[in-house]
């Protein structure tokens, strides 16, 4: 029998090597699982919208085009996980981070966050709604390693 393949989606926080850490943690331990997450290259996400659909001189509606166009990766590749991780960071406000959060768990989607101590009282109605919460990326490795063993 094919042992299935579980699709974990990363979803968060761009500005340090958490993702890294987590693929290459799963990859060591041979786990059965594939990620996906939204484009983490800053620069090619908040400008997708005018390269295609042309220039604004608005920032807003500049910002607009491309989070229309990145919503359609982000919600198709929720949908299709088995599990989602969200990772808030400790220096920016994390809005898309708290959307896909809400949106996973609308979906029915089991969720673990990923976050400092600094974070456990703003994010505690959506730390309520996560299956785990973890401080380090190589304790998402370990649930993983759990789960799919």
């Amino acid at each position: 029998m094919t042992q299935k393949i579980w699709n974990v989606y990363l979803s968060g926080e761009i500005h340090s090597d958490w993702r890294e850490r987590i693929i290459e943690g799963s990859k060591a331990k041979g786990l059965a699982v594939t990620f996906t997450s939204a484009v983490t290259d800053h620069d090619a996400s908040d400008m997708i919208g005018v390269n295609i659909l042309g220039s604004e001189e608005d920032n807003f509606w500049r910002d607009r085009k491309a989070s229309g166009i990145n919503s359609i990766r982000t919600s198709t590749q929720i949908k299709a996980a088995d599990l989602v991780v969200v990772r808030f960071g400790p220096q920016y406000k994390q809005w898309n981070a708290a959307f896909d959060a809400g949106f996973a768990v609308a979906l029915g989607k089991p969720m673990v966050t990923l976050h400092d101590a600094e974070l456990d009282h703003p994010l505690k109605e959506v730390d309520e709604a996560a299956k785990a919460t973890c401080r380090q990326p190589e304790q998402v490795v370990e649930i993983l390693s759990y789960l799919l063993s």
